[in-house]
């Protein structure tokens, strides 16, 4: 169904370079043929109920969509350029409940998804963190945790931050241009907020919704959304005041099947983890064995997760302007964001340990997974595991804006602002924190790809029952810690000079100060105690509650498969984790790490302080001239970047290694770390030049070429080394910073045709080609680290496997344990089938092998890549029918792609995002009712891995919305989010090798809205 999907969207020649279906006069500014990028202070744009007010009695005025869609064609018209935009159809209204949803429906515009909503974009192919956002033309900070287990480093942009009631307009700058400040190869993005000075008079909107959410497992409960926009203008409209807010609470449900891997293989390879090689034990047991070519990976893990939301979204915006007289404007203003979001994670799950193993695989030369089980002796246990992720993230800008329309035709601007983004826990456990508990006894276990759900089943040694509470033992937990804040302080100083002439229209010049600081900081506390930290006897049977999995992945073939694991134990993880504490004292006294007195809040190890400053000057040369007897315009101007790169980093200390399991290590810290300093700089010189032509009456040429960069992102720019806290019996992994490095650049050329057929309908192509060098590559060095050794491979581990004659991991360690007291420390033991093993650390001590670490560091490759692709657009309005349509196709090619067929210990060079996309919107507006219907679609896309890749399988999904105007001011709307309820999967090399399988549901909401 999907490759039907993607082959009838491909059909497609269609696109929508500026989202008519909300489209508003507030965007013209930034538009205009000649103007720059707006400062919040500018009073260009056009107040349409003026134009209504002032129209001839014969003349009929036109509101709603179809106003919007007369905008949107004046817009993509007079730009220069290629700038697109989606605003509010009214104050307080804009199309979507999100803004990252309302941009993917903008030509070239993608976006990532996370809990359930839009939250970052990718344009033409680029994703999130190579491209620039802006509020109201300033640079913003950015916040947040990433994946929680390591320090946060993205300068990536979250739009789930924002609720988009209180904006006006959104801006996406796909070419480059010198009065546009630096930051984005993708595009610049810029956020704009109303103004009350833009358009005088008392105007508002107040809306109440209810949202439920038909993903929810525990019910479908209906979260309210409240939100309302006031503006005013008084004495003689020299005085201006604006300001909105918005309260929106949500509960949604993000269930999730996935498998772990181990590193790729080539069907050649004799290693721990690989297939039996031909006549080798359990080679029989193996079907359609990988080639010796081919390339393959092994199921490490697989689990079914139920994942828990609930998100609280307070947004707050003020304005105040003062215009004493007609030429001078001031501007103070304040933007307050705050999103809170708690996911709890209840799971089920299996490890593979590669010994006795049948298998069978998908033809080469990627073989996939058909099924994979591996049976085991005594001691396997089958994992219920709870999870809290429990973070808010603030968002806080001031600013002050003084604009000068000066004697002469000059226009001086003078810009500035305080702002900061903050990231950080909300309870007392840490940012990611997992507690496990676990059923021993697991005689064999199997994981099934042959659905799109991949199928788990397990089956017990006899006597032992996975649904007896009374088994149920704790194990291993960790507690992870992460902040970040990112601060930015900005001036900007800007001026034109509009000229007369007949050639020359006017002269743009402009300075920009940023002084960006961040700081990253991540600590950890962690019990490696997997084998069981005490008896099931300590936990009371009523601290767990059995849920039933089928029903949970409703709609993705292979739930309810026979041999599906049918339900297990979830538990509250306040009280477990609690309940751990006071037994065993996991947080105040744990193996490794340590926290803040009376909490789980891990003491930051890793601590990173980056400072970056960055001048910018440019000018910008704007003409108008006739050629070959047509009107022409051409916009010239240079920028110049100049940034200084302060990096520290505080390090932990790693003093030795500890086996805690049978593939299981941790690092033993000396408590103490350390401060390294590294610095950096570089320049860019950055041209830009848009030229239009219009060779027939309603047809524009344009033709646009610009240079355009993106910095690295922070953890690529920290100082020192850290150490992966849980290394394999393989060897560990490791990461180093490097703040030398310099922006990513791209050379960039754009053509495009558009024919204006209607006063509302158009046609449109382009073509983008982008070159992009200074890549971030990481190079692996395999080396010892911190002298640390390897408890699993030296002579007590030879000792045990001589004595044995297994190589059987509880065995062996129970040996170690026995007769090595001096270098092990016993913590427990287990009984498996009248056996009694210790469980215990291991220490690494003199004598044994070195632990062998892969270290990443990153560094500005040689490798360039070619990323071109094509933009198809139509709008068209039918008449005086009331419908409408806008669609779109985009297609992004590039050179630099993943080769699945090359050997997995060679990294690859490729771009993550790069798809083809498309939108189809149908409307309808006309008698006070207004309804739309909108499908968006990505193709797969390579999501990263640089020796072993992840695809995000090609999605698509309809959303509508309908309102109706029962008397002035007062309407009544309905709106459905993901309306069919598609799934989302993704996988590896492989289709069959799904690394992640999510059901879909609808999120429906319905409420009311008061306009004046």
């Amino acid at each position: 169904m999907r490759s039907f999907r993607a082959r009838s969207l491909s059909k497609f020649v269609i696109s929508a370079s500026a989202l008519a279906i909300a489209a508003m006069p507030g965007i013209a500014a930034a538009q205009d043929t000649n103007a720059t990028m707006g400062a919040p202070g500018d009073s260009e744009i056009p107040d349409q109920a003026a134009d209504a007010a002032t129209a001839g009695e014969d003349e009929i005025v036109v509101t709603g969509i179809r106003a919007s869609l007369r905008e949107a064609v004046d817009i993509k018209r007079n730009a220069q350029g290629v700038v697109d935009a989606i605003s509010a159809e009214d104050i307080g209204k804009f199309p979507d409940t999100n803004l990252a949803e309302s941009l993917q429906r903008i030509t070239g515009v993608s976006i990532d998804r996370s809990n359930g909503e839009g939250s970052f974009v990718t344009v033409r192919g680029f994703g999130p963190e190579y491209n620039l956002v802006l509020l109201n033309g300033r640079q913003m900070p950015t916040a947040s945790l990433g994946d929680g287990a390591s320090a946060p480093a993205s300068r990536s942009f979250d739009f789930a931050n924002l609720a988009s009631e209180g904006i006006a307009a959104v801006e996406v700058y796909k070419t480059g241009r010198a009065a546009v400040p630096s930051g984005g190869i993708g595009s610049s993005i810029n956020i704009r907020t109303p103004r009350a000075l833009d358009r005088p008079g008392m105007r508002g909107s107040i809306a109440v919704k209810g949202v439920m959410d038909t993903s929810r497992n525990e019910g479908n409960p209906i979260t309210p959304e409240i939100s309302g926009v006031f503006s005013d203008t008084f004495a003689d409209d020299r005085f201006g005041i604006v300001f909105s807010g918005a309260y929106q609470k949500r509960k949604a449900s993000v269930n999730s099947a996935s498998a772990g891997f181990r590193d790729g293989f080539v069907g050649s390879e004799n290693d721990w983890g690989t297939l039996p090689q031909p006549g080798q034990p359990g080679s029989q047991n193996i079907t359609n064995r990988p080639g010796a070519n081919d390339v393959y990976e092994i199921p490490q893990s697989a689990a079914y997760d139920l994942i828990d939301i609930k998100r609280e979204r307070i947004n707050g915006q003020v304005a105040l302007q003062f215009r004493p007289i007609q030429s001078i404007t001031a501007t103070v203003d304040y933007t307050y964001s705050r999103n809170t979001v708690e996911v709890r994670d209840s799971s089920v799950g299996i490890w593979f340990n590669f010994g006795d193993t049948s298998s069978a695989w998908t033809d080469g030369p990627n073989a996939g997974p058909i099924f994979y089980t591996e049976r085991f002796g005594p001691g396997k246990d089958l994992s219920y595991s709870g999870a809290l992720t429990a973070n808010r993230t603030e968002n806080k800008s001031l600013g002050g804006n003084l604009t000068w329309e000066a004697p002469g035709n000059v226009t001086v601007s003078l810009d500035a602002h305080h702002s900061t983004a903050e990231s950080k826990p909300t309870n007392k456990y840490g940012t990611s924190t997992s507690v496990g508990n676990a059923i021993f006894g697991v005689q064999s276990q199997t994981i099934n790809f042959e659905k799109d759900l991949p199928v788990l089943s397990v089956t017990m040694y006899p006597g032992i029952d996975p649904l007896n509470a009374a088994l149920i033992t704790p194990t291993g937990n960790s507690f992870r810690n992460a902040y970040f804040k990112d601060e930015i302080d900005q001036v900007q100083l800007k001026g034109r000079y509009e000229h007369d002439g007949d050639f020359l229209d006017s002269i743009d010049v402009g300075f920009s100060y940023v002084d960006n600081k961040v700081r990253s900081a991540y600590g950890f506390i962690q019990n490696d105690t997997w084998g069981g930290i005490g008896p099931a006897s300590d936990i009371p049977d009523d601290l767990f509650e059995l849920v039933t999995l089928p029903d949970k992945f409703d709609g993705v073939p292979g739930a309810g498969t026979s041999g599906m694991i049918p339900s297990f134990y979830v538990f509250n993880f306040e009280q477990m984790a609690d309940l751990l504490e006071s037994k065993y004292q996991v947080c105040s006294d744990p193996q490794t790490g340590s926290a803040q007195d009376g909490t789980c809040l891990a003491d930051f190890t890793v601590d990173r302080r980056i400072r970056e400053k960055t001048i910018s000057p440019y000018i910008q040369f704007n003409a108008g001239f006739d050629a070959f007897s047509r009107r022409s315009h051409i916009i010239a101007g240079l920028r110049y970047d100049q940034t200084t790169v302060d990096s520290r980093a505080l390090v932990p200390i790693p003093i030795g290694t500890r086996w805690v399991s049978a593939n299981e290590f941790g690092i033993i810290y000396s408590g103490e770390s350390d401060f390294t300093r590294f610095k950096g700089h570089y320049k860019n010189w950055l041209p830009a030049i848009d030229f239009d032509i219009e060779p027939l009456q309603n047809v524009k040429l344009r033709a646009s070429y610009s240079h355009t960069i993106t910095r690295a992102d922070y953890a690529s720019l920290q100082g020192g080394r850290t150490i992966d806290s849980n290394p394999r019996i393989g060897g560990g992994t490791g990461s180093q910073g490097n703040p030398g490095l310099i922006p990513y650049k791209s050379k960039n050329i754009d053509f495009s045709a558009e024919w204006y057929y209607g006063r509302e309908s158009y046609v449109s192509v382009g073509f983008f080609n982008k070159k992009v060098k200074n890549f971030i590559g990481q190079t692996q060095i395999d080396t010892p680290a911190f002298g640390l050794l390897n408890p699993a491979d030296g002579p007590r581990y030879r000792a045990a496997t001589a004595a044995l004659g297994t190589t059987d991991a509880v065995q062996i360690r129970d040996y170690i344990l026995r007769n090595y007291p001096d270098s092990s420390d016993v913590t427990g033991s287990t009984v498996i089938n009248g056996v009694t093993y210790l469980t215990g650390d291991i220490f690494g001590i003199a004598g044994d092998d070195p632990f062998n670490f892969q270290i990443s560091q990153p560094f500005n490759s040689d490798q360039t890549a070619k990323i071109h692709g094509w933009e198809f657009a139509v709008q068209h309005q039918f008449w005086d029918t009331g419908f409408g349509a806008i669609l779109n196709y985009t297609i992004v090619k590039g050179d630099a792609n993943y080769d699945n067929e090359v050997h997995p210990d060679i990294g690859q060079f490729a771009i993550t995002g790069l798809s083809d996309s498309a939108n189809a919107v149908l409307f309808y507006d006309k008698g006070g009712l207004q309804a739309r219907v909108a499908y968006n679609w990505r193709d797969e896309f390579y999501a990263g891995g640089t020796f072993d890749p992840t695809y995000v399988e090609a999605y698509g999904q309809v959303d509508a919305s309908a309102s109706y105007e029962f008397i002035p001011g007062l309407t009544a709307f309905v709106e459905a989010i993901n309306l069919t309820g598609e799934r989302r999967r993704g996988h590896r090399r492989s289709d069959n090798f799904v690394t992640f399988s999510q059901p879909g549901y609808a999120r429906y909401s319905a409420g009311l809205r008061f306009t004046f």
